[in-house]
């Protein structure tokens, strides 16, 4: 550049000198071979720099030719130019590689045989519709190298029309073979989780439907075990103290191994991910009112001493009420279990700047170790415990954990050996909702005050038809009866004759077992809701079928109440006193749970 601009600039100096010279002339003649030989030297200069710049075009002519050779014949796809008569008459380097042969040796040759057997009808209409389409023309073909081998290829076609020239096709090849097998491979991974999916889903299924089965097996012989040694706890007579005793032992041991049932159920809910939270604004005072009221007896027994914060109606958490109640029962039960002896447990709750709702449990118990805190909230791990007196599974912290976490909050412990215990969670804060219910109002009738309201009653027998399969726990409720003059008890034994008999008596109020023979427990209610004689009848459900699901699809049926085996005799006989009002009152629209674990 600075060469070219240099020999201008020397030309311009030599024509001002020779229009100088001229100039001179004018004045004093020149001689004529003076004139020409100062002219050549002007055209010699003006040749010189037209062969510079001849020079500079050809060289960019050269790179330019260069970079064009580059792009073509080592371009990452093949270039392949082909006659009206689909023969390759150019190719890049690339597509030859791409199938293996030089170059000359392909030039010429029909573009169909190199396209595998299989693909050749696909090959025909593909190229009828190319000549005949200008825009970009998509296909896929497997073709084949000189080797024999094959190669799957992506193809983009374009037609080129020229009046100099006839119609050709260039068409840009790219190998996707590796790409489809990695589309193979993933259709192959996606069928294996697919099929892993519904192995899950199934070993779920089954796992629930076992869960399901055991819970119904268990509680089945249970609620004979507690049912009946409630009765003897508070029959007429009373009980000698040995005899008392030993009934107690009986009570004890069933509601554990309930609690054990309820346990294991819970955890394979919460590990299946198929329970559900009904998370709401929850007022802390009445939970912990109702927790104390839980744990107070326990903590009499031990000679414990429980110790709660005043209450304080303005703080609300996020939480679900059943759960939450689950949890801090657990805790303080654990607090009380393995605390020393005449020790004490103490419940404050406080704000954080996270906005939560940290409650604190604390004991001066033994104290854990930083090595048992490590295991402490592991599945079945007693810390040592299981040879003690202390009974227990080592999964109801575990249960605790996830709960929490289900509530969005958080879990964790601090304690110091020979000192004591500090189990906390952490809940977030909840806005007061606009009309709280105060849940100590719902509290369940107590024995004396339901044998006032029966001699209230004129005596007049009402009709009460239980629908139940299994003789032991018809066999109770007969017994329970005897209690109550003024009612009178009607037995079906499943659910066809259960059917039959509401509509003949027309009972006041009917009890159902869910697992009937025949048909459910759910089927009859249906077919009695349908029957305008028997529409109105509160129907209260005493199953087995305890878990969760079984319990809303029970409620959601349109069961006046749920009652989960093994009964607590005043839980069921007072939601046996509700049906019987709502039927005096005509209010026999409202569904809730009863003794749900």
């Amino acid at each position: 550049m600075m060469s070219k601009k240099h020999d201008q600039q020397e030309l311009l100096r030599i024509k001002a000198e020779a229009r100088l010279d001229s100039a001179k002339t004018s004045v004093k003649p020149v001689h004529p071979t003076e004139e020409l030989l100062h002219e050549l030297q002007v055209h010699q200069i003006e040749l010189e720099m037209q062969n510079e710049e001849l020079r500079r075009t050809h060289i960019a002519l050269e790179e330019a030719h260069d970079l064009y050779v580059d792009l073509y014949e080592f371009a990452p796809v093949g270039y392949i130019t082909l006659s009206q008569e689909a023969q390759i008459t150019a190719i890049n380097l690339t597509g030859a590689a791409m199938l293996g042969e030089e170059r000359k040796q392909l030039l010429l040759r029909s573009f169909a045989r190199i396209v595998a057997l299989e693909d050749q009808d696909r090959w025909q209409h593909y190229i009828g519709h190319a000549f005949n389409q200008y825009d970009n023309h998509p296909g896929e073909l497997t073709l084949l190298r000189k080797d024999g081998t094959r190669f799957d290829a992506r193809l983009d076609s374009r037609l080129i029309v020229t009046a100099a020239a006839a119609p050709v096709l260039r068409i840009t090849l790219v190998d996707i073979s590796e790409q489809i097998q990695l589309d193979h491979m993933l259709r192959d991974k996606n069928f294996e989780l697919a099929n892993a999916r519904f192995a899950a889903d199934k070993a779920n299924k089954s796992k629930s439907e076992f869960l399901s089965s055991m819970s119904h097996e268990l509680r089945s012989p249970l609620n004979a075990i507690l049912g009946f040694a409630q009765l003897l706890e508070s029959g007429s007579p009373l009980p000698t103290p040995s005899q008392q005793l030993r009934i107690q032992q009986i009570l004890q041991a069933g509601w554990y191994l309930l609690e054990l049932v309820n346990e294991i159920l819970d955890l394979a809910l919460i590990e299946s991910g198929k329970l559900s939270l009904n998370l709401e604004a929850v007022q802390m005072s009445v939970k912990l009112s109702d927790c104390q009221q839980m744990t107070e007896s326990q903590a009499q027994k031990s000679g414990i001493q429980m110790k709660f914060p005043p209450p304080d109606d303005t703080l609300f958490v996020k939480a679900d009420r059943t759960r939450l109640k689950q949890v801090l029962v657990n805790l303080l039960s654990n607090a009380i279990k393995y605390n020393r002896a005449q020790g004490s447990v103490e419940v404050t709750y406080h704000t954080n700047t996270a906005n939560h709702l940290h409650i604190s449990v604390r004991d001066n118990g033994a104290g854990l170790s930083a090595e048992k805190i490590a295991q402490l909230f592991q599945p079945f791990n007693r810390l040592g415990q299981e040879g003690g007196a202390v009974q227990g599974t080592g999964i109801g912290l575990i249960v605790c954990k996830r709960l929490v976490e289900l509530m969005g909050g958080r879990i964790g412990v601090e304690s110091i050996v020979g000192v004591g215990s500090e189990f906390w969670i952490e809940l977030p804060l909840a806005t007061p909702p606009p009309a709280t219910t105060d849940e100590r109002r719902s509290a369940p009738v107590l024995a004396a005050d339901r044998a006032q309201l029966s001699e209230r009653r004129n005596m007049v027998r009402k009709a009460v038809l239980y629908v139940e399969d299994n003789p032991a726990n018809m066999l109770l409720v007969e017994q329970l009866f005897e209690r109550r003059p003024e009612l009178h008890l009607l037995k079906a034994r499943d659910g066809s004759s259960g059917i039959a008999m509401a509509l003949a008596h027309q009972p006041q109020v009917i009890l159902m077992d869910i697992n009937l023979p025949g048909i459910s427990g759910i089927q009859v209610l249906k077919l009695l809701q349908q029957d305008e004689a028997t529409a109105r009848i509160p129907v209260l459900a005493i199953s087995a079928n305890a878990m969760t699901s079984d319990i809303e699809n029970g409620l959601a049926a349109g069961f006046f109440r749920y009652i989960t085996k093994p009964i607590q005799i005043d839980v069921f006989m007072n939601a046996l006193d509700e049906a019987l009002k709502s039927i005096e009152t005509g209010s026999n629209n409202t569904f809730a749970k009863g003794n749900i674990r």
